[in-house]
């Protein structure tokens, strides 16, 4: 593989790192919080099930964010996957759980406007909408689950030693859930505008099984999200799991199984198909926001308690963030499209 592939490639792989950085929060951000999890038992399990989501699962959403605005180079790719890992970086920083999902639609739109390209105005809509039902449904989810279990717990009056060893188990089996959702529902925003452009070739084994080049992809890109959640997401997941609801041990689960469902229904192609079959509408494949799910889980956990515990400044916050967020991907796109094909006389579009 040429060199200058392999540069191109490390643009992706520093957004899979920015996403493992700030995305894992959502998926242990409370079980790390609560302390009922360690960081380095949440970082293990994060990585493996992340990695097997994006290889396992993840072409679904990759062909709808393919539809959002097709990019034909090599530098393009490199250029957006680059813009939305700063632009995550710089939020990153700050502490606050922004979408990757919102980071690079921001960089595909920013291509798209430098180049000339059109954008699909009714895939944009459809991805904008689940910016906002994403937290709503993760919320509804939550309050139903946490009113269920709340009233289990009530009834088998279980002894605190076993409640405890029980959720600590259950924050465990939610997180591989909620990372193997994530691998699938996000590798597309870290390697999807790689995929028509893929350096790689399938690798067939043994005439029985074939390693596809956007399964190479995905692996290459989920073992970055993984890079990213041991190195940086500490401090992201605490801004989740403690300042923007003091939660007990089984809200924190409930939180992480609402964030993992809505994640899960907007990838999986299995479900999609179902609903096809029997004659209802299919649930878009797109990539959605963690962060909004997970958040939109704790506030609908907090507003059942009355709304009074909820940090409604740190809310604003982050909300600002993700208003902000898709602006600065696409600005430093441009930016970053620009020096490319100026300053290294390289082609940003066929």
């Amino acid at each position: 593989m040429e060199l200058l592939i392999i540069v191109f490639l490390l643009g992706g792989l520093f957004l899979g790192w920015s996403l493992g950085a700030n995305d894992a929060a959502n998926v242990f951000g409370t079980a790390v919080g609560t302390r009922m999890v360690s960081f380095k038992t949440a970082a293990i399990v994060c990585s493996l099930f992340v990695i097997l989501g994006a290889v396992i699962s993840g072409a679904g959403t990759t062909e709808t964010l393919g539809k959002l605005g097709a990019i034909n180079a090599l530098p393009g790719a490199f250029a957006a996957c680059v813009a939305a890992g700063i632009s995550v970086y710089i939020m990153t920083k700050v502490g606050l759980p922004v979408s990757t999902t919102q980071a690079i639609v921001g960089a595909i739109i920013g291509w798209n406007l430098y180049t000339g390209s059109s954008t699909n105005l009714q895939v944009l809509f459809t991805i904008v909408m689940t910016w906002i039902l994403c937290p709503i449904i993760s919320g509804i989810i939550a309050m139903g689950l946490f009113t269920m279990t709340k009233n289990f717990i009530l009834k088998r009056k279980l002894h605190i030693l076993r409640l405890d060893a029980y959720t600590r188990t259950a924050l465990l089996l939610a997180g591989a859930f909620g990372a193997y959702s994530l691998g699938a529902n996000n590798i597309a925003n870290v390697m999807g505008v790689f995929v028509p452009i893929s350096p790689f070739t399938d690798i067939t084994v043994s005439n029985f099984f074939i390693f596809t080049s956007q399964e190479q992809l995905f692996l290459l890109g989920g073992l970055a999200i993984a890079v990213g959640v041991f190195s940086y997401s500490k401090k992201v997941m605490f801004t989740v799991g403690n300042d923007l609801l003091k939660m007990s041990p089984v809200a924190a689960f409930i939180v992480v199984i609402s964030h993992s469902i809505v994640l899960f229904l907007f990838a999986s192609q299995g479900i999609s198909h179902f609903l096809q079959s029997i004659n209802l509408p299919s649930i878009p494949l797109v990539p959605v926001s963690s962060s909004q799910a997970v958040v939109g889980g704790v506030i609908g956990i907090g507003l059942l308690k009355g709304g009074k515990e909820v940090q409604w400044s740190i809310a604003g916050k982050i909300a600002i963030g993700w208003i902000t967020l898709p602006i600065i991907a696409t600005i430093v796109c441009c930016i970053v499209l620009f020096i490319l094909q100026n300053i290294f006389n390289l082609s940003i579009s066929f």
